[in-house]
Formats: C-alpha cells, sequence, structure tokens
C-alpha cells in the first residue's frame, strides 16, 4: 500500500463526519457506480472494494466511511498524478505491470481451482491416513543446552552429575533460543526436530541427562521432562486443514498437468550471477 494513503486517511477525518453511513445500503449497492471522475475518467465502488481489498489488516481498526473517503481520495490523488504523466513507463514499471497482470491472472486461475467441490470420502480417507485409529504418537518435554563445542557439552554434564541445576545451566550457557526459559523445548514428537537429537531424546528415561549429542547446530546437552501419548483429534477438528491439503493438491495436480501439455524452455543460467537479482540499477532506462 502507497506511504500517500496514511497523510488521506489523516486528511479524511474531517470529511467523513458528514457522511452518512446510511447512504447506499450494502445490498443495493453496484460495483459499476461511478463515484467520482477525473478529466473524464471514472473511479467506481469496484474500484474502492478492490483496494480495501488489498490494504493490510492494520486497516481494520478503521471505520469503514473512513476507509471509504479515504480510498477515494487516494484514487483521484492517482488519477491526476497518471494524468500528468509525459512519456514512456520506466522499463521497471513496464516489468511490473507485467508481472502484476501475471500474478493477478494466475491468482483468478488458482481460485477456481480451488473452488473445486471436496469428495467427503477422500476428506475422510485422508484422516484415516494421517490420524490412524491406533495408539497414539509419543510426544516428549525436554530441555537442551546447546554450545559449540563438545568438551563445553561434556563440561555440562559432568556439572549436571555433581547436582548442578539444568535450567540454571541452560539460561547462562546455551546459545539456542530457549537459553531464557532454562532450555524448555515444549512438546514435540518424532519429525519435529533433526533426527539425532530425537533419537536422544527418545533414550532417555524422564528426569535423564544425555551424553553431548552433536547436531548441524552445534553440541547439545539434553534432558527429558516427561513424555505423553498425543491423543486422535476427531474428524471435524481437522476437516478445514485436511480440505485445504486437498485444495493444495488439487492446485499442484493441475500445475503438474499444465506443465506437461507445456513447452517450457529454460535458459542456460549457470553465467549469470545470482547477485543480480538485487541490481535494481540494470531496470533503470
Amino acid at each position: 500500500m502507497p506511504a500517500t494513503f496514511r497523510p488521506i486517511l489523516a486528511a479524511a477525518f474531517a470529511a467523513v463526519m458528514a457522511f452518512s453511513p446510511a447512504a447506499k445500503a450494502q445490498e443495493t449497492a453496484d460495483p459499476s457506480e461511478v463515484l467520482a471522475t477525473v478529466n473524464g475518467t471514472e473511479i467506481t465502488l469496484g474500484h474502492v472494494i478492490a483496494v480495501r481489498a488489498d490494504l493490510p489488516r492494520q486497516y481494520d481498526q478503521f471505520p469503514p466511511a473512513l476507509l471509504f473517503e479515504g480510498i477515494i481520495d487516494q484514487l483521484i490523488q492517482q488519477t491526476l498524478l497518471q494524468q500528468s504523466f509525459e512519456g514512456e513507463l520506466s522499463l521497471q514499471s513496464q516489468i511490473l505491470l507485467e508481472n502484476e497482470e501475471r500474478a493477478v491472472t494466475a491468482g483468478e486461475v488458482i481460485s477456481e481451482v480451488m473452488a473445486g467441490g471436496l469428495d467427503e470420502d477422500a476428506l475422510k480417507a485422508a484422516y484415516e491416513e494421517q490420524y490412524p485409529d491406533e495408539a497414539g504418537e509419543t510426544e516428549y518435554r525436554a530441555s537442551h543446552i546447546l554450545v559449540e563445542t563438545e568438551e563445553e557439552a561434556q563440561d555440562l554434564v559432568t556439572q549436571l552429575e555433581d547436582g548442578a541445576d539444568f535450567a540454571a545451566l541452560a539460561r547462562e550457557h546455551s546459545t539456542g533460543p530457549s537459553a531464557p526459559s532454562g532450555g524448555d523445548l515444549g512438546w514435540f514428537g518424532e519429525g519435529d526436530m533433526v533426527q539425532p537429537f530425537f533419537e536422544a531424546v527418545a533414550a532417555l528415561e524422564p528426569g535423564g541427562v544425555s551424553g553431548p549429542v552433536e547436531t548441524q547446530f552445534g553440541w547439545h546437552v539434553v534432558t527429558l521432562a516427561e513424555t505423553r501419548e498425543k491423543e486422535r483429534p476427531e474428524f471435524e477438528t481437522v476437516r478445514d486443514e485436511l480440505a485445504s491439503q486437498a485444495r493444495e493438491q488439487m492446485l499442484t495436480a493441475h500445475v503438474e498437468k499444465l506443465s506437461e501439455d507445456a513447452q517450457i524452455d529454460r535458459a542456460d543460467i549457470s553465467g549469470i550471477n545470482p547477485e543480480a537479482i538485487n541490481d535494481t540499477s540494470l531496470l533503470e532506462n
């Protein structure tokens, strides 16, 4: 959203006080209704609605009447500036328009594909696959201390064997983000942590402390607090999640089918420095 929208909102506060909320009932609104013309160029209710839909969520705190006036003012100003433009658009602006048209059009197709009907039996089959009706997955609540070297980790193990407090050592020595909370990682299951770490946790009894455990993040000392069996959720509680997964699969399948039927030629990009994507001066003309 352009920065110019903020002062426009402020300026609209005075004007909005005269706006009547009952001016047009929502059920009779017509998106083609003209709200303003600028040198013959029409600004419609549809233009305003589209801008409002694209605003960040922080604008939800503003009353609709305020946004209504502010967006109209913004569109009038933008139209005046657009009409005053002479010459050709910069290369960057031309490319931005091309990208925007591509993204908006693709969004239309995505909406159509993902709006397709969902097979309830398929959703229930996915539920049975992801949440089998058997003993639940074991979850673990553990804490860790992350350090850079095995020697540091072994020294911490020795201190713990001598009665040192795990949480205090974690707050003092751990380089991980959980250090302020004494190394507490909360509850997690298999697949939530890197495999060497998870295997070390799973091998412990509650209250036990591991030896030094190496992962790509460094060296860990781990203690297991407790375990529990993860309960199987009811179908209705995860239906929306399953439906979202199904729609994503529908979209993936659609794109794959389009790709199979299309002729896609990728250029050899090995000679292009990837840092070029950060060089906006290449778009200057």
